[in-house]
């Protein structure tokens, strides 16, 4: 069973647009500053997980700029799915598999995905309660083959601390709708991190006052 939760308008904005694809402006926003930072700090090869791909945007730009990974976009939402795999079928990338339906705050979901040389998430942490968060990080490092990355990326507090009135305003609106949610602290992540068995590689600052986490499975 896929957890739900309601939230606020604002918080994962996706209008239709032709056919099944639907268009995200935060991903339009993103994409290519993601694109980049992949580029320097994602395996050339291997396979590729995208948990919560969303409307495809993403996975579909990740998959021409990295032509080595194989990619698996995934997304709990049928209506996400669907569009997901219009953009890929538009795209014409051989290395992007149908999308496939995951809640990644289900425990156990790593046995079905196990051996992923780079994971990546984008822009729910802050949309999802802190104990999914601890079960989304500890099934992924169990589903990273060994020196696989997974790649956090989205708005966060800095050591408990909102450093923008917008970031301030998008926090306050979301927990007011759920107390569970809101952004999630930075060093918080990283000791969930820690406590999977990851190594954090680098925090990176990104465009608009977001972050991205590079964590590595060791070796052995």
């Amino acid at each position: 069973m896929t957890n739900r939760l309601t939230l606020p308008d604002s918080a994962s904005i996706a209008n239709k647009t032709e056919g099944d694809k639907l268009v995200a402006p935060s991903a339009e926003r993103n994409c290519a500053a993601l694109c980049d930072l992949l580029d320097q700090v994602a395996p050339q090869q291997g396979r590729a997980l995208e948990i919560a791909s969303g409307t495809g945007q993403h996975v579909v730009a990740f998959a021409a700029r990295l032509p080595g990974l194989h990619w698996q976009p995934s997304d709990p939402d049928p209506a996400r799915r669907a569009s997901i795999d219009a953009y890929a079928g538009e795209s014409g990338c051989g290395n992007l598999s149908p999308a496939r339906d995951l809640d990644a705050s289900r425990p156990g979901w790593a046995a079905d995905l196990s051996g992923q040389d780079l994971i990546t998430l984008s822009n729910l942490l802050h949309l999802i309660p802190m104990a999914w968060v601890e079960v989304l990080i500890t099934e992924a490092a169990q589903a990273l083959a060994p020196r696989g990355r997974l790649v956090l990326y989205g708005p966060f507090m800095r050591a408990g601390e909102l450093t923008s009135a917008g970031d301030a305003s998008f926090h306050a609106s979301l927990t007011a709708q759920d107390s569970r949610l809101g952004y999630k602290d930075d060093f918080d992540v990283i000791d969930l991190i820690h406590r999977a068995g990851l190594e954090l590689i680098e925090a990176v600052e990104m465009p608009a006052n977001n972050l991205a986490l590079i964590a590595q499975k060791p070796a052995f």
